[in-house]
């Protein structure tokens, strides 16, 4: 009695349970994980460098509460603050922009 386990990867997974690449239901999922990683990246690092969220925030001129939204979500913050976080924490970014074959005549 021979048991064949199918393993699907993380990929395939995603495209059975969210969406195809493209769909507006991943696309969504994949913008939504990419901001909670940055929230994270920027406590992280603010960690590294032994920084409160009220330090931070004074470096940058607002209030704790505000770094503490921001670490737990980014989605409402501006590139412009964002870009502010990290000179204050003295960390580079680099933002990437994929440009996608498109027919704008017909957008």
């Amino acid at each position: 009695m021979s048991s064949s386990i199918k393993f699907k990867s993380l990929d395939q997974l995603k495209d059975r349970d969210i969406g195809k690449i493209g769909s507006a239901a991943r696309d969504k999922y994949e913008f939504d994980l990419q901001v909670d990683i940055l929230g994270e990246m920027i406590k992280s690092v603010r960690k590294e460098r032994q920084l409160t969220q009220e330090q931070l925030g004074n470096l940058i001129g607002v209030q704790k509460s505000q770094i503490s939204k921001l670490e737990r979500n980014t989605k409402n913050v501006t590139i412009e603050t964002v870009l502010k976080v990290f000179r204050a924490l003295r960390a580079n970014v680099k933002f990437s922009v994929e440009i996608l074959e498109a027919d704008f005549r017909t957008a």
